[in-house]
């Protein structure tokens, strides 16, 4: 069967159809309800399938998903109630990623790929900074400068910066104040690690698109370091995004996605996003299902997500949320809502009483019409729950049959090397230029004609004959005083 069980409702399997998977999703619920093992339930059921996935390990728990897990006595139990005879451990292949290259495989891109609003995003630019940004990926292009890495773009920018003069008959003004703030938080990105991400060889996004044995691979990368980097994590998230979008070919409705995609603590996507990124993230959700993605947003709550964003999401599964505060009761109603209702249900009070691993369910069924909204015990993942241990990490990485193609960085020709050597051959231009000019100076100096030798004479002659007769002037002037 081309589905993936969730759970079970009143003694009625709960199921993920695959042919309704890119019509995306939601996970939501409060910490410490079950998310991250709902995440991995449906990450290991579509690597069953044969659809690759790819998600951020943000608490480094989800690496157990390579590993068969165990059965215990809870696990029996929770099988018993939901009614699954074929229940089997079992780990998916699994790939793990960094930005950092330090965990997993080098996540790189290059600047021009990411592009000038993106990588404004990524700098805290304000609107003056990111026009200036956007003229200097213009300049970059049209004098062939390719920006590869952050050298590259600090390159440009102090090139326009020292030659801002010349440049403003076709660019207009360009404030060095501006361009210098630039310039700093460039600086800054490169501290942060940004030296490592932006480079090549860049990230082929069909290497994210693999199957091993049958199984879709799992692409894992590893977000404990870019949690403290929110801006870092979301950039790229939506950079990838992007990519598929614009790389991959239209493909339709088939019986199952191509690449499946998890944005868990996904409400860092909208913090601070501005609107020009909102808007494009919410074209790339309702456009990219025909591409063959189906992404699903993993969060606190539905109010996380913006409306645009939430009414693309087909396939809802809500765990508990907590009503302590006037603002968290707004937010359970809120949840409540999305939901199609069940009149033998209670959706907004349930939502506060669900248990660790029970949620609000509400899949789409062959229509594409959103089921009525059950609770449903969760079934547990095949795979390991909770991370694997750094020997197993160790394996996963150095096993990885990317490891040759992504493990050391390449520095080619480009912005900065290209620049560089025109200020050398302008410094040269420079100096050629002036030697002539000084030597010609010489050679007027020795070209004199008699009559100009004369008064030269002449007047060295006399200077020096006045010099004796105003001092011995004064002496005379203060022996006649005394």
């Amino acid at each position: 069967m081309s589905d993936i069980l969730i759970g079970s409702a009143d003694g009625q399997q709960q199921r993920l159809l695959g042919a309704m998977a890119n019509r995306h999703g939601l996970v939501a619920g409060a910490t410490g309800t079950g998310k991250t093992v709902t995440l991995q339930v449906l990450a290991e059921g579509f690597s069953r399938l044969g659809v690759p996935v790819f998600s951020a390990d943000i608490k480094g728990d989800l690496s157990g998903i390579s590993a068969p897990g165990s059965r215990n006595v809870h696990v029996d139990d929770r099988l018993q109630r939901i009614g699954i005879d074929d229940w089997a451990p079992d780990g998916a292949p699994t790939r793990l990623w960094d930005i950092f290259g330090e965990s997993g495989q080098p996540v790189r891109t290059t600047v021009a790929d990411m592009g000038p609003a993106l990588l404004a995003n990524l700098l805290e630019l304000n609107d003056t900074q990111t026009g200036l940004l956007h003229l200097a990926f213009d300049y970059a292009d049209k004098q062939s400068l390719p920006l590869l890495d952050l050298p590259d773009l600090e390159a440009v920018l102090n090139w326009m910066l020292e030659h801002r003069r010349s440049l403003s008959s076709e660019y207009g003004s360009l404030s060095p104040q501006s361009l210098g703030a630039i310039v700093r938080r460039v600086l800054v990105l490169k501290t942060d690690g940004g030296e490592v991400f932006f480079g090549e060889p860049a990230l082929d996004i069909h290497d994210l698109m693999a199957q091993s044995g049958g199984w879709g691979v799992v692409n894992l990368l590893d977000g404990r370091r870019l949690m403290m980097q929110p801006r870092v994590y979301t950039t790229f998230l939506l950079w990838l995004l992007a990519e598929l979008f614009e790389q991959l070919p239209e493909r339709g409705d088939q019986p199952l996605p191509l690449l499946v995609f998890f944005f868990d603590e996904s409400h860092l996507l909208f913090d601070n996003a501005p609107p020009a990124l909102l808007e494009k993230l919410e074209q790339t959700v309702r456009l990219i299902r025909s591409k063959g993605v189906g992404i699903y947003f993993v969060t606190q709550s539905p109010a996380d997500i913006p409306d645009s964003v939430l009414g693309q999401l087909g396939n809802r599964i809500q765990h508990a949320l907590r009503a302590y505060t006037p603002r968290d009761q707004k937010a359970v109603k809120a949840a409540a809502q999305t939901f199609r209702a069940n009149p033998a249900l209670d959706t907004e009070r349930v939502i506060t009483e669900l248990g660790v691993g029970e949620a609000l369910v509400s899949m789409l069924d062959e229509q594409g019409v959103p089921a009525v909204v059950q609770k449903t015990l969760i079934a547990p993942p095949r795979s390991r729950i909770g991370p694997v241990d750094d020997a197993a990490l160790a394996a996963l990485r150095d096993g990885s049959p990317l490891a040759s193609k992504y493990g050391e960085a390449v520095d080619r020709d480009s912005a900065h090397e290209r620049l560089k050597k025109r200020r050398e051959t302008l410094a040269k231009e420079t100096s050629g230029k002036a030697e002539p000019e000084k030597e010609a100076s010489l050679k007027r100096s020795r070209r004199q004609s008699p009559a100009e030798a004369f008064t030269k004479s002449f007047l060295r002659s006399f200077a020096t004959q006045f010099s004796r007769f105003l001092v011995q002037f004064l002496k005379q002037m203060l022996k006649t005083r005394r």
